[in-house]
């Protein structure tokens, strides 16, 4: 008698988007994604900490779940799994850190805060774009209009809500070698904001870990070289 394997479930994905981030940050991945098994883009613009966030989150994601996060998703993905590790069965991190800010961090992100709430978050992208991308693509008009589209879609009270859960946001180091489940560190070889020193010292953390550098690629990794992001999460759903 012919006895058939069981076939498993395709595994959700939860995308968390970035800072002033949108739907759109994920755009070049959702389609590949989705043929894996569903997607859900998370929504991260309506409170001002990383508990209420990640707690929003989980209200409204499946049981189970392959969580993707990027920058500041990524640290929201962090405390995520302090709430609900028994729901995350799979881990990816893009371009960014476990560490919390400086005090110089700290001190930019007040001063943004302020000018957002005047009225000015124009100006607050102005003065990021050129560390959020790699330096061949700071005139890059097409990438800069993604980005102008996704903090219009943000808004400047988001914007300060997330900054304001930036700031108040734990250090992650300590939980790093306790995280079980099959993950990716992924960076940008020219990310400026969380460069690959931070990566490694993530992967080096996170037993089983697998680290990917992306080359000609800044902060934005998903939308600067999305081909290869896009190999590297099928690759870490199938592994």
């Amino acid at each position: 008698m012919l006895r058939c394997s069981p076939v498993s479930e395709p595994l959700p994905v939860v995308l968390i988007p970035g800072l002033l981030d949108s739907a759109r940050l994920y755009a070049e991945q959702i389609p590949a994604l989705w043929r894996r098994g569903a997607v859900m883009v998370a929504d991260h613009t309506r409170d001002d900490s990383m508990e209420g966030i990640s707690r929003r989150i989980l209200a409204g994601a499946p049981a189970r779940f392959a969580l993707v996060g990027l920058s500041m998703g990524a640290y929201v993905a962090f405390e995520i799994l302090r709430q609900a590790p028994e729901r995350v069965s799979r881990l990816a991190l893009l371009d960014t850190t476990a560490r919390p800010d400086t005090p110089e961090q700290g001190a930019a992100r007040r001063a943004q805060i302020a000018l957002a709430a005047e009225g000015r978050l124009g100006e607050v992208l102005d003065a990021s774009f050129p560390l959020l991308v790699h330096h061949a693509r700071r005139h890059d008009a097409a990438l800069r209009q993604v980005l102008d589209l996704m903090a219009e879609e943000v808004g400047a009270a988001a914007f300060i809500r997330q900054q304001q859960a930036n700031l108040a946001r734990a250090d992650s180091r300590p939980m790093l070698g306790g995280i079980r489940v099959p993950t990716l560190v992924l960076v940008g070889e020219g990310d400026e904001l969380t460069p690959p020193e931070r990566a490694a010292e993530m992967a080096r953390a996170i037993p089983g870990s697998r680290e990917v550098r992306v080359p000609d690629c800044g902060h934005l990794s998903t939308l600067e070289r999305p081909d290869e992001v896009t190999r590297a999460l099928l690759a870490w759903l199938e592994a």
